[in-house]
Formats: structure tokens, C-alpha cells, sequence
């Protein structure tokens, strides 16, 4: 079940809000956690028990890290804890990754394993085991004290608005929010609207740009000019933003209806002036996630920096995907944190802003072309093509057939939300005096309305892919 979905849209999401204003208030966390598991029950039938047992594993870990004293005793339940959450990871996520790998190099010892195939890859759970070892280590580090109350510690981790795709939310951050929450009329209506933002974003601008991006991706290599590279990298930089940040969107809202603030997960990315900047806008909750429970540890900037770096990027790019381009994909961010930081610092003072940001967003989308491949040899065609090395026919397949009226249109609203021009002369309007009123009326016909066009959409839409499914 996913958030555009009609089922989420017109049944789950109504039943759950509106029995959570009629239970009293001691209840709601029992309503949430049991609407938590049913809604993951729903697409992963088997694997909620993979959830429960988690969950089971996690209360236990938290109250002996807040019964243990010794320094070292503690560091070692610590490392059992997270090892017990990393190992289901590790075994659907990699385990045929790493036999495939052992198998080509194992011949020159002449010892070959038999592979184990496809593994169902349960959803969510990379998301899921990251807050879940947020809150072993926030309890180990004394930012957060153990829970002692296993139902919070099941609703943390199950929470339906962050479950499948983030914002990933530390548990220090959210643990008075568990018990202590104040839900208002307000937040309310603010989550409905934050909520449609993030709808319109996905079914109006991400799925439309996706059909020519799948048509484009689908071809032969020997099909794709150099004009059709770049189109399809860049409505696919656009399909990615408003796919993920518009999931993000919908889970702060909807975390908004119950009374529950996540952090932002995206800040205009598309605007920055270089790959430093850029990953303090993408993808924040896993990027600030990785910094703090990774980065830092290994020593951070006071020593091996360049080693950090590159060993936090390379996981960062695996945590993605079990396959060589994401390991690629994550090097390639890597090369250029670095690079920025030891080789390039003039650039920031002696390029002029636009050639900062064309540096950047080619930067970005040469990445997102590892990002979106299935493999690395058509990461290689589509690079070739775009830098000019293509021998397909132009004529053959004309950038006219994948751009029609609606993809015109999505484009143009994909450039246009991209940046923050917009929100600002919003605020700007509402500062206006005597316009606030009128405003926030015409921000509440505003919601209606694209709520009613993203129905039309989804009544009339049987394409309506979520890329981060995957991970």
C-alpha cells in the first residue's frame, strides 16, 4: 500500500483519522501501532512478523543498555544490538550480492558456492533498521533514555507516515512526541495541506515524467542519440525529486494529523552550487543519519577524512542497492566531496554563481544516470551517448514522440516547484497586510482542488511507480 493509492487515499487514510478522533486520548498510540502493522501487513503479509520480532529485539536491547553501567559492557550490548538489526539487512538485502561476488573470484582457490537466486527484499526495512539502531545508540549515548513501555518502542519503529520510505526520524528526536503530543486543529488542516503538496508532487509531476523515462531506459543502446541521453536523464533528475521528496511531503503531513513533527527531508537540492551543498539538501534525514552514526565515529574531519568519506559514501551508495552501480554511484559523490574539499575550495570564489550551479546539476544528473541503470553496461551506453558517442539514428526515435502536452507540462511544473520561488512570493503575499485572510482561503481552495485532480488522475492512472520501493 503506498500513499497515492486509492485504497490508502480514500479508505485507510479516512477510517484511521477519523476513529482517532473519536478514541479518547490514552488510546491512540494502541490505534496507530495496530494501523502500523496492518498497513505493512498489507504488501509484506509475512514479513510483519520479521517487524514484531525487531521490535521484540529492539525494546529488550534498550532497557539492558539503561541497566548496564559499565562503559565497556555497555559497548558490547551496543554491538550486538546493531549487528542483530544489521543481519536481516545484510541477508535480504546482500546476501546474493556477496555470494556473487565470492563466486567470481573464487575459482582462482577453486572453491564456488551455489547462488542463491533472487531474495525477496522486504519493504522498508532499510528504513526501519536505521531508526531502529537510532534508538539503541541514542540510548547507549544517554541522549534519550530507554523506553520503558514496549508499545512506544513498536510504534516508533511501525509508524505507518515513515515506515516504507522516511523521513528516517531518530528516536531522541521524537520520544517525547510518543507520550507527549499535543494535536490541534491547526496541525491539523496543515498536515491535509502539506499531505496534498507532496500527492500533487507525486501523481501530477513524478508519475507523468516517469512513462517517457521508462520509454527512454527501455531502449537499445544502439537506439538512444545523444539528444534522447540527456532528455531522459533529465525528466528521470526530476522524476526522483518529486517521487521521494513527494513521499516525504505526505509523511510529514500525515505525521502532522496525528500530531507528530518529522524533520524536512529535502530543501530545494536542485539549487545548489555544489555536491557539499547538495547533500545538505537530499535526502537529509540519511545523510544527517550517516553523519552522526557513522561518519563522526570513524573519526570525522579530525582524522582520515579522505578515508571516512569515501567508506561512508560507498555504503551510503550500497544502502541504495546491492548492485555495482550504486557502489559506483556512491564512489562517485565521494570523489567529489573530496575533491571539493582538498582540490577545489577556489571555486566557490572565483566561478560565477551560474557556472557553480551548471557544475553541480551536471555533476548530480552524470550520477543519477548509475542511480537509474539496471546494471553498469547500460550506465555505460547512456554515458557514452550523452557525451556525444552515440550511433543511433536521431530521426529514428524523435525527442517529439517522448514529449507531449503532459510532459511539457510536468516539466514545466518540475522546474518551477525545483526551486524556492514560488514558496517565497507565497510568504511575501501573505505578509501583505489585509491579504493574510485571503490568502490562507485561497490556500485552502488550493487543496481541494489538487486533491480533486490527483483523484481524477488515480481514477484514470494505472501507471503509478514508487522508486524507493526498491530500497
Amino acid at each position: 500500500m503506498v500513499f497515492s493509492a486509492t485504497i490508502f487515499l480514500f479508505f485507510f487514510l479516512p477510517i484511521t483519522l477519523i476513529t482517532s478522533f473519536l478514541l479518547p486520548r490514552r488510546f491512540q498510540n494502541h490505534l496507530l501501532l495496530v494501523a502500523s502493522l496492518f498497513f505493512y501487513a498489507w504488501g509484506e503479509t509475512a514479513f510483519v512478523l520479521l517487524m514484531v520480532a525487531s521490535i521484540g529485539a529492539n525494546y529488550g536491547g534498550g532497557l539492558l543498555l539503561g541497566r548496564t553501567t559499565g562503559p565497556r559492557l555497555r559497548f558490547v550490548v551496543l554491538s550486538l544490538g546493531v549487528l542483530l538489526n544489521l543481519a536481516p539487512l545484510l541477508f535480504f538485502k546482500y546476501a546474493t550480492f556477496g555470494l556473487d561476488i565470492y563466486n567470481s573470484v573464487s575459482p582462482y582457490w577453486g572453491d564456488v558456492w551455489r547462488t542463491l537466486g533472487p531474495i525477496h527484499l522486504p519493504i522498508g526495512i532499510s528504513f526501519y533498521t536505521f531508526q531502529a539502531i537510532s534508538y539503541l545508540v541514542d540510548v547507549y549515548r544517554d541522549d534519550a533514555k530507554a523506553q520503558r513501555d514496549p508499545l512506544n518502542v513498536a510504534l516508533y519503529i511501525a509508524f505507518f507516515p515513515q515506515l516504507i520510505a522516511g523521513p528516517i526520524v531518530r528516536y531522541r528526536d521524537i520520544a517525547v512526541q510518543l507520550t507527549e503530543r499535543v494535536r490541534t486543529a491547526a496541525g491539523v488542516v496543515s498536515g491535509i495541506q502539506r499531505f496534498t503538496i507532496g500527492l500533487a508532487k507525486k501523481v501530477l509531476i513524478a508519475n507523468t515524467l516517469a512513462v517517457p523515462v521508462d520509454q527512454i531506459y527501455g531502449l537499445g543502446p544502439e537506439n538512444v542519440s545523444m539528444a534522447l541521453a540527456w532528455l531522459g536523464v533529465l525528466l528521470y533528475t526530476f522524476q526522483l525529486y518529486f517521487d521521494f521528496s513527494g513521499y516525504s511531503d505526505m509523511a510529514i503531513g500525515l505525521g502532522r494529523m496525528f500530531g507528530f513533527t518529522f524533520p524536512e527531508n529535502f530543501n530545494y537540492p536542485y539549487i545548489s552550487r555544489s555536491i557539499r551543498e547538495f547533500w545538505r539538501r537530499w535526502h537529509i534525514s540519511l545523510s544527517t543519519w550517516f553523519r552522526d552514526y557513522l561518519y563522526i565515529p570513524l573519526g570525522g574531519n579530525q582524522r582520515r577524512t579522505a578515508f571516512n568519506l569515501i567508506v561512508v559514501f560507498l555504503l551510503c551508495g550500497l544502502w541504495h542497492g546491492a548492485q555495482w552501480n550504486f557502489a559506483l554511484w556512491g564512489l562517485f559523490h565521494g570523489f567529489f566531496l573530496l575533491a571539493e574539499r582538498y582540490g577545489a575550495r577556489w571555486m566557490k570564489w572565483s566561478l560565477p554563481r551560474p557556472v557553480q550551479h551548471a557544475y553541480a546539476l551536471v555533476v548530480i544528473m552524470v550520477g543519477w544516470v548509475l542511480f537509474r541503470s539496471e546494471n553498469l553496461a547500460q550506465a555505460g551506453h547512456m554515458l557514452r551517448a550523452m557525451a556525444g558517442f552515440s550511433v543511433a539514428d536521431t530521426w529514428a526515435h524523435p525527442l517529439a514522440y517522448y514529449v507531449n502536452r503532459e510532459v511539457l507540462l510536468g516539466l514545466a511544473a518540475a522546474f518551477l516547484c525545483a526551486t524556492p520561488l514560488g514558496t517565497t512570493a507565497w510568504r511575501r503575499l501573505r505578509a501583505v497586510k489585509g491579504l493574510g485572510v485571503a490568502s490562507r482561503g485561497l490556500e485552502l481552495v488550493i487543496t481541494v482542488a489538487l486533491l480533486a485532480l490527483c483523484a481524477i488522475v488515480l481514477s484514470a492512472q494505472t501507471y503509478n511507480p514508487f522508486i524507493y520501493f526498491r530500497f
